[in-house]
C-alpha cells in the first residue's frame, strides 16, 4: 500500500484527545494500545480530527471534601 505524500498535522482537539485517552489509562490502569486502535479520524484543513474521543469518568465527587 502506498502512503500519500500529503503532510497533516494533529488539531488542537486530537491532542487533547490523545491527551484523554492517556489519562484514561493512567486512571483505569489500562492499556492505551485498544484505545489508540479504536479512534477514528478525520481530516480538515490539513488537520486530523477525532470522531469519536474517549470519555473519562470520574467515580468519586471529592469536590465536598474539599469544601469541608
Amino acid at each position: 500500500m502506498k502512503i500519500p505524500d500529503k503532510e497533516l498535522k494533529l488539531s488542537i482537539e486530537a491532542m487533547g484527545a490523545l491527551m484523554m485517552c492517556l489519562q484514561k489509562c493512567l486512571l483505569e490502569q489500562s492499556d492505551i494500545t485498544e484505545i489508540l486502535k479504536n479512534l477514528k479520524f478525520k481530516t480538515l484543513d490539513d488537520e486530523l480530527y477525532v470522531m469519536n474521543p474517549p470519555i473519562v469518568k470520574f467515580e468519586n465527587d471529592d469536590s465536598e471534601e474539599l469544601n469541608a
